[in-house]
């Protein structure tokens, strides 16, 4: 990593109120902007969401935020209203409150004398998801957008469902993280000492847990297609660099932007990584000059400069080389393909058979099939990816394709048809390829998920008819990957998941005809390569970093922990999320922050699982500030409804200032 302490143009900082089309709720903003811009008027760079500037995103702010304005960009970070430093109160994720805030804010920056009247947005996770919406939205001075690790399709592919299935994993671990951090206070710095008590209490007292307005809406409606730019791809008329790595549950709205979105206004752009911007140098690798390759982005479609990136490949795509399974990697290797075309004509369907002869075969899997999956969201930590697969192969049944002659490329999203029957009139099914090596060992490739209840659309729950047999199919999840010759291409098929995916609430099993079942792998022809200029990228370059000492529990434990009692047929998952522990900043704050996932089922009992998300974040400044917020969400069901029990306490000083706690149940529509 190379860090630039001097840039072309000196760069001033100053905090800012923005004011929205309410007229009476104003936004916290801090820019990053050239000294003479106000003679000598620059472009501006909006990042926007929850996550508090002033401490949680504030290390990675101080890596990229003064860095484009030291390269002629007014760079700016904004609270959404009712987190960090902002007014208002917390509304749901990606309300009509926050698009159009954020629609303010465009043009508000546009109107500034520092400024050209252009405007960009970037973002990774939440900040890259509104800054497609809003470009949904279309405010005149949006140009251009870089959208990191985001989705186009809210309910589909994001934390809540998959492939019509409840997310056990994230639809409740998400939620309670968002519960605790929607409760942090604004600072007593950024907003007087005698108004963010006030300020505080408003927020909480107006709050309310994602997971009641998720769990109400467990097929694809309106809620969700609100914010779904897949819903009207053409009303995008900014440029978008979409960005996403292999090992981001998001990645496949990366391939959906290239096909959907002009050829003259998009490019796509995946790598091996976390979910994490690629220049931070997070597990797995490689990072790029990802700061650089935006730039670029930036300067053609803001300053009007022929950079030469419209000239790239539509998909620039990492291929994986084979690996033994690990949990974590800190370099992949492979190499960079190009795509002029998406779908691209140098990628063809191979339909292989999952056996032959009329046999069927049953598939019924013990419940706690799943604990090897890895991380919903891996984030760059040591117990992220998922480990050997062999143990949840055993506990599915596997097909497995002869050795391999030859290499075998694959680019794209595969897919799995199967003819089966369903004992029981929910079910869902769960089709994982691995590369099985000569050894035995094997390496999770991509999986897939399908609700049977949601096969003929997410808008709608129809039932199987036990005793028929029908055929289904689904896509798995977007994978760049190289299998060695000598190695298997194994499809294994489980009907159970957890916690990814929440049990239905009865016990069922499949029967599938493998000889009328099959995979379809998206095979790349390597011979495409020849002839094309090789993919290269400038070496990571950042801002100094913020001066930020990390404290480390002197004992933290292990961060994926799976037990079994063996007695009561129990297992039991521990996580530990690491979004980065407690710091010190600068300005003496100190930032202490535990969370704890707790995932439990019995290998025979569905309505066993069971999902708790805790969290602790205190925020302290020498004696004249202490804040603390404690939270507990927790997850269950019967065989007809969810229930949720959250509840959340306040404290200042000491003494609790709010204390709330709620109860839910909603009916089992399709999960």
């Amino acid at each position: 990593m190379k860090y630039r302490e001097h840039f072309d143009r000196q760069v001033t900082v100053e905090d800012v109120w923005i004011p929205t089309r309410d007229g009476r709720t104003h936004l916290h903003a801090r820019i990053w902007r050239p000294t003479d811009a106000e003679t000598t008027p620059v472009p501006a760079l909006l990042e926007y969401l929850p996550y508090r500037k002033t401490d949680w995103t504030a290390p990675r702010d101080a890596q990229r935020h003064p860095w484009y304005a030291g390269h002629g960009y007014a760079s700016v970070r904004v609270d959404i209203r009712g987190h960090g430093d902002s007014e208002g109160t917390p509304g749901d994720e990606y309300d009509a409150q926050e698009l159009a805030d954020g629609v303010d804010v465009v043009n508000w920056l546009a109107e500034q004398p520092w400024c050209t009247g252009k405007v960009g947005m970037f973002g990774i996770s939440w900040g890259g998801f509104n800054a497609l919406q809003i470009a949904a939205l279309a405010p005149e001075p949006l140009k251009a957008i870089v959208t990191v690790c985001s989705t186009d399709d809210r309910y589909d592919n994001d934390v809540h469902y998959m492939g019509g299935a409840v997310l056990g994993v994230d639809m409740l671990a998400w939620a309670g993280t968002m519960l605790a951090f929607a409760s942090r206070p604004p600072d007593p710095t950024s907003v007087a000492a005698d108004r963010w008590l006030p300020m505080w209490r408003e927020r909480l007292e107006a709050l309310e847990p994602f997971l009641h307005t998720w769990l109400a809406h467990q097929q694809r409606d309106d809620y969700w297609k609100h914010g779904s730019v897949c819903e009207d791809y053409t009303a995008i008329d900014a440029a978008v660099l979409a960005v996403g790595g292999w090992n981001d549950p998001y990645r496949d709205t990366v391939l959906r932007l290239v096909e959907h979105l002009p050829d003259d206004r998009v490019r796509g752009l995946v790598g091996p990584w976390s979910h994490q911007y690629p220049d931070r140098g997070l597990p797995p690798g490689p990072a790029i000059g990802f700061l650089q390759e935006t730039l670029r982005w930036w300067d053609q479609h803001l300053k009007d400069e022929d950079t030469g990136i419209m000239h790239e490949p539509l998909l620039r795509a990492w291929l994986n080389d084979p690996v033994p399974p690990s949990t974590s990697y800190d370099v992949m290797p492979g190499r960079w393909v190009g795509e002029s075309d998406w779908p691209s004509p140098n990628v063809s369907w191979d339909a292989r058979p999952l056996g032959r002869g009329t046999t069927p075969v049953l598939v019924r899997s013990p419940q706690h099939t799943g604990l090897d999956a890895g991380r919903f969201f891996p984030f760059g930590n040591a117990s992220d990816l998922p480990p050997d697969q062999r143990e949840e192969d055993g506990r599915s049944v596997c097909f497995d394709s002869e050795p391999l002659p030859e290499r075998v490329e694959i680019l794209g999203r595969p897919r799995v048809r199967l003819r089966l029957d369903s004992a029981a009139p929910r079910a869902h099914v769960i089709a994982r390829i691995c590369d099985v090596a000569p050894d035995g060992s094997s390496t999770l490739v991509t999986r897939g998920v399908l609700n049977l209840l949601s096969r003929h659309g997410r808008d709608r729950a129809e039932e199987w008819t036990p005793g028929t047999y029908g055929t289904v199919e689904f896509e798995l999840n977007g994978v760049g990957y190289a299998f060695p010759p000598g190695h298997r291409v194994r499809v294994a098929v489980s009907d159970t998941y957890w916690p990814w995916v929440w049990p239905h609430g009865e016990r069922g099993e499949l029967t599938v005809l493998p000889a009328e079942s099959a995979v379809l792998l998206p095979v790349r022809d390597p011979a495409s390569d020849e002839g094309r200029a090789p993919i290269r990228f400038e070496e990571p370059e950042q801002a100094v970093p913020l001066a930020v000492e990390h404290e480390r529990a002197a004992d933290p434990g292990p961060e994926r922990l799976v037990t079994h009692d063996v007695a009561k047929g129990e297992w039991t998952l521990e996580v530990d999320p690491n979004y980065g522990g407690s710091r010190v900043y600068p300005d003496g704050l100190r930032y202490e922050e535990s969370a704890r996932e707790t995932y439990r089922i019995r290998s025979d009992d569905p309505l066993s699982a069971r999902a708790v998300s805790e969290w602790t974040i205190r925020l302290r400044r020498g004696d004249d500030w202490d804040a603390e917020i404690i939270t507990r969400t927790e997850l269950r069901a019967t065989a007809t409804e969810f229930i949720m029990d959250s509840r959340m306490e306040a404290r200042s000083d000491g003494e609790t200032v709010v204390k709330r706690a709620w109860h839910r149940t909603t009916p089992r529509t399709s999960a």
